[in-house]
């Protein structure tokens, strides 16, 4: 049963097709492309896949882009899906005040990682970084309850925020230095450090509430940028939303047949 996976994120949509809906099903094909141009896939990329028999997938961008999404989805007889958060879901418990006001991507990507996790050894308590245009930190105990998280800019936020405000500072894109000598590296690294003493001071909050060291996952297409500058080990994984959706969809689609749109 061939799966279609996909995550629409504020900029771009990725999508993988897998053999089937599991955790652990082979890769057939994956791609990516950006919001603007999302009217093309079914000419496109997709044109060439195997008919997906299934597909889930999560979407932050709105309605709008969801529709542009399905309406692409209309060269296959499959029936689009779509996760929102809830109270509960793959051995997940969603604390946050309003379950549904959860971001999905955030959601998804917290199964995926809890499950990551577990397929290494015993349960732990886990924070979850997602670093894209906007950056998320997560935390979980050890008992599969989202406790919190924290939203802040991504790199690209910050410096479009500090050019939009501050004169003279139109600049190109630095490195990161213990002590910047120039704009540029300045403000490169204070972006930088800025999210990581975000997720430090959430690492401490774990370690205080839950008694333990937790487990670090870091994901997101800016992740690899982000990882040398942290203070606390972390495992760099590439595709935590997919893992998720695949975690997800193993349940939801264990049983029940096909459906197609005619």
């Amino acid at each position: 049963m061939t799966f279609l996976a996909i995550d629409v994120g504020n900029t771009r949509l990725k999508w993988a097709l897998y053999d089937a809906p599991r955790p652990g099903a082979a890769l057939i094909a994956h791609g990516a492309e950006f919001l603007d141009h999302i009217d093309r896939l079914a000419e496109g990329s997709w044109a060439s896949l195997p008919h997906p028999e299934r597909m889930l997938g999560c979407v932050v961008a709105g309605d709008a882009v969801k529709r542009r999404v399905q309406e692409q989805m209309e060269l296959w007889d499959v029936t689009p899906s779509w996760v929102v958060s809830s109270a509960q879901e793959a051995g997940l418990t969603n604390g946050y005040d309003h379950p549904s006001r959860l971001g999905s991507d955030r959601w998804v990507a917290m199964i995926g990682a809890r499950h990551h996790v577990l397929t290494q050894g015993a349960a732990r308590p886990l924070v979850v970084v997602m670093v894209g245009t906007a950056v998320t930190v997560e935390c979980i105990d050890a008992d599969g309850r989202f406790m919190g998280g924290l939203i802040l800019p991504g790199h690209g936020i910050m410096l479009r925020a500090l050019e939009s405000g501050t004169a003279g500072l139109h600049v190109p894109t630095g490195e990161v230095r213990m002590f910047p000598t120039n704009t540029s590296d300045a403000l490169t690294s204070g972006g930088t450090y800025a999210i990581a003493g975000a997720v430090e001071r959430m690492v401490q909050h774990v370690i205080q509430h839950c008694g333990e060291e937790p487990a670090c996952l870091m994901t997101g297409g800016a992740g690899w940028k982000m990882a040398p500058s942290m203070t606390r080990p972390f495992e760099l994984v590439d595709n935590l939303i997919f893992d998720g959706l695949l975690e997800i969809a193993s349940r939801r689609f264990a049983d029940a047949p096909a459906v197609s749109l005619t």
